[in-house]
């Protein structure tokens, strides 16, 4: 009989988490428990029902290039969101489709806050749902890769060249022509300050 096999402890880096997983597999589990919530979210986020699938996709493609991870060149974390912004890009019609049904929606979808400034900027922020989802249908695909991982997961510029193997030049055009396109959609939408 074995004995029970332990992962690593919390405090290992990610590196070395993956450096372990090369010899004992079952290690990769580590990376899927401290990660696997974040890039769920952003999945959801793009395609939706799609996300479980994506997911478990995302994680099995890490896992078999795992042994080609470099420390150096990225995080964990950012290079698992690329592999599944990859995986997004095969997604595209979907995503297309689940953003265009958004766009129609104005469900609130959460109950409502009961703080009144939280209140007003909840409000504020359902109004605008359905024209936001508009505008990020309309936006070229690899401009909304740019844009989201920015905006929702806060890479670095850096980051998302990495991620998307372009050049950081590439990276600050893109999230400029998104941002543009995104505020000239909303300008109409925006609700206009108070002169009080």
């Amino acid at each position: 009989m074995y004995p029970p096999r332990l992962l690593m402890s919390e405090s290992a880096s990610d590196g070395e988490v993956i450096d372990s997983s090369l010899t004992d597999p079952g290690q990769f589990a580590v990376l899927f428990d401290r990660h696997a919530r974040s890039v769920h979210r952003y999945l959801s986020r793009r395609v939706g029902d799609l996300a479980d699938d994506l997911l478990s996709e995302t994680f099995l493609i890490a896992f078999r290039r795992r042994a080609s991870y470099r420390a150096v060149h990225v995080e964990v974390r950012p290079w698992l969101l690329g592999i599944a912004t990859h995986l997004v890009q095969g997604q595209q019609r979907a995503e297309q489709r689940r953003l265009r049904a958004l766009s129609r929606t104005s469900s609130p979808g959460h109950a409502l806050p009961t703080d009144d400034d939280d209140l007003s900027d909840r409000l504020a922020a359902q109004s605008l749902r359905g024209t936001l989802a508009a505008a990020l249908a309309g936006l070229k695909p690899a401009d909304r890769d740019v844009l989201l991982l920015f905006a929702w997961e806060q890479l670095t510029y850096e980051e998302i060249a990495n991620v998307l193997d372009v050049p950081i030049g590439t990276v600050r055009s893109r999230l400029h022509r998104a941002r543009r396109q995104t505020r000239t959609a909303l300008a109409g939408a925006l609700p206009s300050e108070d002169p009080r």
